[in-house]
């Protein structure tokens, strides 16, 4: 996994260039605590959101599990009415968090920067 440094500026990418950037957390699947956190509205608790979205991370799992589906999980989207909300998996147990306003965010460039950047949080 990349040092705090690391993460610290690939978080920094997303709030940079992610019009609309909310917040970002990079995210321990099993016990959905957050390893790292990037805010830009500091009524957005993440610690929060990224324990509610380890579950639905693990309830997709299951699912594929149950309908044994021989592939891997790789990025979740979620359209609210006001946000989109994006889980990209890292490692089989991490993933990072992010959200965003979806009156100036687009999903497209969302899954592009955090896609490019991903990897370097494994690193």
């Amino acid at each position: 996994m990349a040092n705090d440094k690391e993460v610290t500026e690939v978080f920094e990418h997303f709030a940079n260039d992610i019009p609309g950037f909310i917040g970002a957390s990079l995210v321990d699947l099993d016990s959905g605590m957050t390893l790292a956190v990037k805010a830009s509205r500091p009524d957005f608790d993440l610690a929060v959101a990224s324990a509610y979205n380890s579950e639905l991370v693990k309830q997709k799992m299951k699912i594929m599990k149950a309908l044994n589906l021989k592939t891997n999980l790789e990025d979740m989207i979620l359209t609210l009415g006001d946000q989109i909300h994006f889980l990209r998996i890292v490692s089989p147990t991490m993933f990072i968090y992010l959200a965003a306003e979806r009156s100036v965010a687009n999903i497209a460039i969302v899954r592009t920067v955090v896609n490019k950047h991903a990897a370097r949080v494994m690193d």
